[in-house]
């Protein structure tokens, strides 16, 4: 079958999204591509971003390729699938550009894992994949009937017919990824890097999936959940030859860098920097300090209160107190050139003790940011504990409260980010 896996041009005027708005390589896209090719199948790998082509473009190279079945995601990198774009605009409009000359139109991403019907009707897909997409996206290829096949949903006589749960990939075993030398020398962004001792390209690389924890605010129920660590050897690899390609910079998209010593190890070996974000409870001095002879050189550590009250409200499971997490910053930032304290908007944490505590941090030259406001994705707890089981009008409730109840948004958003109706309304049908 020719498979064409295509993540569109995107933009983000008016958007509330708070992801880096750099293009980064579409790796569940790349290890679908793997798969696929592997079980015989053609296929056809599409980055609007990295190969500077407009969805219309985009749409002209699948018709061309003669696609039987054109894949499209909802989000514009795996790395923050959990902090999508709520608004479906964009696939919305490279499927328009389409116009039914792919084959079978698929869509993934978290917007059909939480919400599969309302997807379908926004996007006028034949179907979305619900969770993980690697495996269903080969099955898919090599159905005798797609319907079949688990982890998907469709339409069939105006009822959304859903197979079995969200998928969550094996992920062990995953291969290791290659890139065209055009699309590394496009990414010249290094993905949370403030320094300038910077060089060769960057890349995205993930070396373990999932998380054990369940902080309020993550949007990831459902297929996320169970830590996953792949193959050492498997991401060496994929490394080596990313180095060899000019990489001098990748960052772990890991929902959580956990301490691994052979990998930091084999990494002490390589030209190579990186970095990551994790929780600083979980690494000793000891392993901090071999994180930076690694070639660490960014921490993104989810703190996101400064107070225990804070951090019980989300969840955190974090047995330090706010004294001892500083001193682990403040130790890792010994070994590591730029150390950021995640900072969440909570209602719990006095401002004065923020205050406080943000500029004992950076007195100490550990970044800590202006505390961000939280918003309750379908699939994060928060969403279920203020309004239940997500429904066709989970993303417009969630949006509406979100604007609602804060006054300022983080410094990448617009400064006033529109409805989420006025957001689709030129190209979604719902």
């Amino acid at each position: 079958m020719k498979v064409a896996l295509v993540n569109p041009y995107w933009t983000y005027e008016g958007s509330i999204y708070f992801g880096c708005r750099a293009p980064h390589l579409p790796l569940e896209f790349g290890y679908a591509k793997a798969m696929l090719e592997a079980a015989g199948h053609e296929v056809l790998l599409l980055d609007g971003r990295l190969q500077d082509r407009g969805n219309q473009r985009l749409a002209e190279d699948v018709a061309q390729f003669g696609a039987e079945m054109t894949v499209v995601s909802t989000a514009p990198t795996y790395l923050f699938w959990r902090c999508a774009p709520p608004e479906l605009r964009v696939p919305r409009d490279f499927l328009d550009s389409l116009g039914g000359r792919g084959g079978l139109t698929v869509a993934v991403g978290p917007h059909g894992s939480a919400t599969p019907e309302a997807t379908l009707s926004k996007l006028g897909c034949d179907l979305v994949i619900r969770g993980e997409c690697e495996e269903t996206i080969t099955r898919l290829a090599g159905a005798e009937d797609w319907k079949n096949v688990d982890g998907i949903a469709y339409f069939e006589g105006g009822i959304v017919i859903a197979n079995g749960a969200a998928q969550a990939s094996p992920f062990v075993d995953h291969p290791p990824l290659s890139w065209p030398a055009e699309w590394l020398a496009a990414h010249d962004h290094h993905h949370h890097r403030f320094d300038d001792d910077r060089k060769g390209y960057g890349a995205e690389v993930e070396a373990s999936r999932g998380c054990p924890y369940n902080c309020s605010f993550c949007a990831k129920i459902d297929y996320r959940d169970a830590y996953r660590r792949r193959k050492l050897e498997h991401v060496i690899a994929e490394i080596d030859a990313l180095i060899a390609q000019g990489v001098g910079y990748i960052y772990f998209i890991d929902e959580i860098f956990l301490p691994q010593k052979p990998l930091l190890e084999a990494l002490v070996e390589r030209d190579i920097q990186f970095g990551v974000q994790t929780r600083i409870d979980l690494w000793k001095p000891e392993m901090l300090e071999l994180l930076g002879k690694a070639g660490c050189v960014s921490i993104e550590a989810g703190l996101e209160s400064l107070t225990v009250e804070g951090r019980e409200m989300l969840a955190k499971r974090c047995k330090l107190g706010t004294e001892e997490l500083a001193e682990l910053l403040i130790k890792a930032r010994k070994h590591v050139p730029f150390v950021q304290a995640n900072l969440i908007g909570v209602v719990e944490d006095d401002p004065a003790l923020v205050t406080y505590w943000r500029t004992y941090l950076q007195d100490h030259g550990v970044w800590a940011n202006e505390p961000v406001p939280l918003y309750p994705y379908p699939s994060s707890p928060d969403y279920r504990r203020l309004w239940g089981e997500p429904d066709n009008q989970a993303w417009e409730r969630a949006h509406e409260h979100y604007l609602k109840s804060f006054a300022a948004f983080s410094d990448i958003q617009d400064q006033q980010p529109l409805p989420l109706r006025k957001l689709e309304a030129a190209c979604c049908s719902a």
